[in-house]
């Protein structure tokens, strides 16, 4: 059975497409560091912000394999990715649209190095964490912190 973008394959009915867009943001913990930093990536596209790594899955890809891909894209460092973390779906997290994230928790040593659409990659404590943050990623660090890394 195959599928119409948005048409269902018994009746034919069509529909507009609306689903959420599937993305993954990665809390990547500096190893060596008690407690960890948290790297955070400097965006340059809109939204305006520090953020977690992270990004849209792409067509074909798992989200573990989207974690990996975009941490390497935005920061530079080879991530050992711990286990997914949550799910957040609200739909009003992004101002773009709506996108779903897996959040992952992954360690990785090394010095992050923004690149691709992150304009600055860097490391910071948990009790001092920048002002500007985009989409809802202190409530995701901050549930990250309530369970005590």
């Amino acid at each position: 059975m195959t599928f119409d973008r948005n048409k269902c394959p018994r009746c034919g009915h069509e529909w507009p497409l609306r689903n959420p867009l599937p993305t993954v943001d990665i809390i990547i913990a500096l190893e060596g560091e008690t407690p960890p930093r948290v790297v955070l990536v400097s965006r340059k596209n809109p939204p305006p912000g520090w953020a977690l790594p992270g990004g849209f899955v792409d067509h074909g890809e798992t989200v573990e394999e989207a974690a990996v891909r975009e941490a390497k894209e935005e920061t530079g460092l080879d991530i050992t990715l711990i286990r997914q973390f949550h799910v957040y779906s609200d739909p009003s997290r992004d101002k773009r649209g709506h996108m779903m994230s897996t959040v992952f928790l992954a360690r990785a040593s090394g010095v992050p190095v923004g690149a691709d659409d992150a304009k600055e990659a860097r490391g910071f404590a948990p009790d001092d964490l920048p002002e500007d943050m985009a989409f809802d990623h202190r409530e995701i660090i901050a549930d990250y912190l309530g369970g005590k890394y």
